[in-house]
């Protein structure tokens, strides 16, 4: 377990804005930072850190929280876990006990997987660094290849010997469960057998954004012409091919500082343009480029380059991935290696220099390339002509940004030498046919759904009443919970100011000789939290929400201990509900950065500016609800009431009346 101290010193050193920006290309937006969401896919961006605060927040998901909680929703690591990474980052000693039996026991399966998976990497790259066979057959094959040591380190690469069984029993020795031994895919289990999936290849670790290691790709070193090239980990919890890109632990942040990230196809590709000092790349491994790729990318920059080899029916094979990433409406160029070339052999033929400027000089963009391959096939045939155009037109139809769709279209009438109001017309009917099929009813989509999972007509909202049809049965939609409104409203001014002392006022009653009443307003100055604590300790209020309680009872324990709210305990809170409601409501006020309201003149008035009447009229409003339920407990259809209970039901009328025009509402 981790000290308490550690804990402390860890969140002093965390910069919340450091931390996120491994992850995620942040722009400064005043005093604040922001950037695209790295939860959902989306264009323009809804995701804020506060540097002040040190918190973040994700306005299209509604996810916040501090460093740690970042780590945990993002890398999907456990408290623990993203304390260690933080502590790593930030060198700060943290104390590591061995873990028990019944604690390995007690850790859950994606964790498990990591574990055995970080014990494979750190056993083939051993094995192949200090042993005999490792040095002469995998080290080998690195150095011909013309890997120096220091990027075999990188890179982690490994071996696995050509034996059938050598890190399974290793594995097995060091206490790992076979079950994920077979579940990682990094051992084959039949029956009472078991043996290693890489056994005589050299193994390259495939890392998450954030290091963790979630599988491998193994190349084999013989010519066995039955057994593949390459083998890939098997689909698993931790490794899904098609969402991650090899490379990117290494190339985040020169993608990010460069703004713009070179996507190549294999493992070697990318080693090699590491060490020629090209270090913003990451390859597909192979794989058919996937839009959740797209997206890792995206969280970087929006600049994409895309380098093809020399071979021209490979590009052909791979040019539809063009498409996903101009979907995704970032900035696409291509480069092509001369024929026979690919990443790699260019790389190690020539200088760091001359590769740089290859790269600079021979980039172009997407519609340039995409008509010069095409229109080689075409041999000047009108109809072969027409179809080049309309794949063009087709690309261009997927990017999202009107404008530019428009300058690639006149783009495209310039190259083609055909007319821009052709050129437009393809376009709108491309785009009219798209949002046809968009919006076309569910029911005329049922073939590829998952035989799992109902139809989509099983379940359908009517946007346009308050009435929702579900699963055939009409229901009422909820009403506002104005009481749980008004509790959030409370906590979230005691979190924003409850530490300012500001100016109040209230109304005292006078009693003149002839017994006549008359009202004048007194004022004073206190702290919100102490204004807000009298008048709710006045009416002996609770809050309806359990969360919300447990928040305003530490604030109370807090303002009894030493006068004064702490909001980094509640920021920083191990319940992660906690952490996360007070995260979005401190992260409310910076909401409007991300329209950049004020560069457009829309002045955004400051809270503290009406403090006092946000106050008054928060407590007051929360009396009202109340008052108006003691009232609909009272008022029972058909029920004769004694005198005293319609004085009483006059007495709250009276009140509800005096409430309300303090709050300026009509009765």
């Amino acid at each position: 377990m981790i000290s308490r101290s550690t804990i402390d010193r860890i969140f002093e050193s965390a910069r919340v804005e450091e931390v996120i920006g491994e992850f995620v290309q942040l722009k400064k937006a005043g005093s604040n930072f922001k950037g695209l969401s790295p939860f959902t896919d989306e264009k323009s961006p809804s995701f804020m850190v506060s540097p002040v605060k040190q918190i973040w927040k994700d306005f299209s998901t509604g996810k916040g929280g501090n460093s740690v909680s970042f780590l945990m929703e993002h890398e999907h690591f456990s408290y623990p876990e993203a304390l260690k990474w933080l502590a790593k980052k930030y060198n700060i000693e943290i104390e590591e006990t061995e873990q028990s039996d019944e604690q390995k026991e007690q850790t859950n399966e994606r964790e498990s997987m990591f574990l055995v998976s970080n014990f494979a990497k750190d056993y083939f790259h051993n094995l192949m660094l200090n042993t005999n066979q490792g040095k002469a057959i995998g080290l080998s094959y690195f150095k011909e290849r013309g890997f120096t040591d220091e990027t075999i380190k990188k890179f982690q690469l490994g071996y696995c010997l050509d034996e059938w069984d050598n890190f399974t029993k290793a594995a097995l020795a060091k206490g790992y469960d076979l079950k994920y031994l077979a579940s990682t895919g990094l051992s084959i289990v039949k029956e009472n057998k078991q043996f290693d999936r890489f056994k005589g290849r050299v193994l390259f670790p495939i890392q998450s954004m954030s290091g963790r290691i979630l599988g491998f790709g193994g190349r084999i070193l013989t010519a066995d012409k039955k057994a593949a090239k390459y083998l890939n980990s098997p689909e698993s919890d931790i490794y899904h091919k098609s969402k991650i890109l090899y490379g990117i632990y290494q190339a985040k942040k020169e993608i990010a500082r460069q703004d713009n990230c070179f996507l190549v196809e294999g493992y070697t590709d990318v080693i090699s343009f590491n060490q020629s000092g090209v270090e913003n790349v990451v390859a597909s491994s192979g794989t058919a480029l996937t839009s959740d790729q797209i997206r890792l990318v995206n969280r970087l920059t929006k600049n994409i380059t895309v380098l093809f080899d020399g071979d021209a029916a490979g590009i052909r094979a791979s040019i539809r991935g063009i498409d996903l990433i101009l979907e995704q409406g970032m900035n696409v160029k291509v480069v092509q290696f001369p024929d026979g070339e690919d990443p790699d052999s260019f790389a190690k033929s020539h200088t760091n220099a001359e590769l740089k400027e290859y790269l600079e000089t021979s980039a172009q963009d997407f519609i340039n390339f995409k008509v010069s391959l095409l229109l080689k096939d075409s041999n000047n045939d009108p109809i072969k002509k027409a179809t080049v155009i309309r794949d063009i037109v087709t690309s261009i139809s997927k990017i999202p940004d009107g404008i530019q769709r428009e300058v690639y279209v006149q783009e495209c009438s310039r190259i083609m030498d055909i007319s821009e109001r052709v050129l437009f017309s393809e376009l709108a009917q491309l785009l009219k046919k798209e949002a046809t099929q968009r919006n076309k009813p569910s029911s005329n989509y049922t073939n590829n759904a998952d035989p799992n999972e109902p139809p989509a007509e099983y379940f359908y909202e009517q946007e346009q009443s308050s009435m929702a049809l579900v699963k055939g049965v009409q229901i009422s939609s909820q009403k506002v919970d104005q009481l749980s409104i008004l509790e959030n409203e409370i906590i979230k001014i005691l979190l924003l100011y409850g530490n300012e002392e500001v100016d109040f006022s209230e109304e005292v009653s006078n009693i003149d000789e002839d017994g006549k009443e008359t009202f004048s307003n007194r004022k004073y100055q206190n702290l919100v939290c102490a204004e807000i604590y009298l008048h709710l300790q006045e009416d002996e209020i609770e809050f309806t929400n359990p969360l919300f309680q447990e928040i305003y009872t530490e604030m109370i324990h807090q303002l009894n201990q030493s006068e004064k709210l702490e909001i980094d305990k509640f920021i920083n809170n191990k319940n992660l509900d906690i952490a996360t409601t007070v995260t979005s409501i401190l992260m409310d006020e910076e909401k409007y950065q991300l329209s950049n309201w004020g560069g457009k003149s829309i002045e955004v008035k400051s809270a503290f500016e009406v403090l006092p009447k946000a106050v008054s009229d928060v407590i007051y409003n929360l009396r009202r609800i109340l008052i108006d339920r003691l009232v609909d407990e009272f008022l029972v259809q058909g029920k004769e009431y004694t005198n005293e209970e319609k004085e009483e039901i006059m007495s709250y009328n009276s009140l509800r009346i005096r409430l309300s025009e303090k709050l300026k509402r009509v009765v």
